[in-house]
């Protein structure tokens, strides 16, 4: 990732700076000047938290794509350690590492942002980092699990991109409460990694009432997705690089 450390810093700062200045301040001040109030809170309180983990989850997609498929295929960079007594289980559990890192340094830039702004309560809010790394790594390791098996690519990555991730930023309650969608389309949230992430972070960053109840179907969800991701990238890990030591 030093590679492209550079990109990475502009695109954890970048980002989730224009989308605060578009659309939290932008439209949130027109919302505001209407007397408009989300969930209770200014509209930049309110899509702050769902910014923090669609980052998140954007992220470890990204981390989970290419990069995989660069370690297996194009530089080989996987097979280095093949030489050396680490296990082609550590090597999978390095990348998931790796990117659980890169998520939590995001995620502690994107809250100084935020808190520049003032759209935070702190210190309860830093709660949302980790969840929000959680949130990705949720949607991140079923997808290494599946870039780990892909031998030639043929524009995989950029379908999940436009049609696994983006349908998921956009139907999770990002922008707007999910209740606000027609219920064909509230199912959306209800499986989306976005949608569970962005409730816990709401609860941490300014109070979003979240019962106990769906607090634990929240992490529950999440929880299910990672161990599911980190079996199945093991598995194909060990599958691709050749058996254990």
């Amino acid at each position: 990732m030093r590679r492209y450390g550079d990109v990475l810093v502009a695109d954890a700062v970048g980002s989730p700076l224009m989308y605060i200045l578009a659309m939290g301040i932008g439209l949130g001040s027109l919302l505001t000047g209407n007397q408009t109030l989300f969930d209770g809170v200014p509209y930049l309180v309110f899509i702050a938290p769902a910014l923090l983990v669609s980052s998140a989850v954007q992220g470890a997609t990204t981390e989970s794509t290419f990069p995989v498929m660069d370690g297996f295929k194009w530089h080989r960079i996987y097979q280095g350690p093949l030489v050396t007594p680490i296990s082609p289980q550590q090597i999978a559990q390095g990348q998931m590492l790796a990117i659980l890192i890169r998520l939590l340094i995001q995620g502690s830039l994107f809250m100084v942002i935020v808190a520049l702004f003032g759209a935070v309560h702190l210190p309860a809010g830093l709660i949302a980092i980790p969840i929000a790394a959680l949130a990705g790594m949720a949607m991140g390791l079923p997808i290494m699990a599946y870039s780990a098996t892909i031998k030639e690519e043929k524009g995989q990555f950029s379908i999940i991109m436009r049609f696994v991730f983006m349908p998921l930023f956009l139907f999770s309650g990002t922008f707007y409460p999910l209740t606000n969608l027609p219920i064909f389309l509230q199912w959306i949230g209800w499986i989306s990694p976005i949608w569970h992430g962005t409730e816990l972070s709401r609860w941490a960053m300014y109070g979003h009432q979240v019962g106990g109840w769906q607090a634990l179907i929240h992490l529950a969800v999440l929880v299910a997705l990672i161990a599911v991701g980190f079996v199945l990238t093991r598995r194909h890990f060990v599958a691709r690089l050749g058996g254990t030591k």
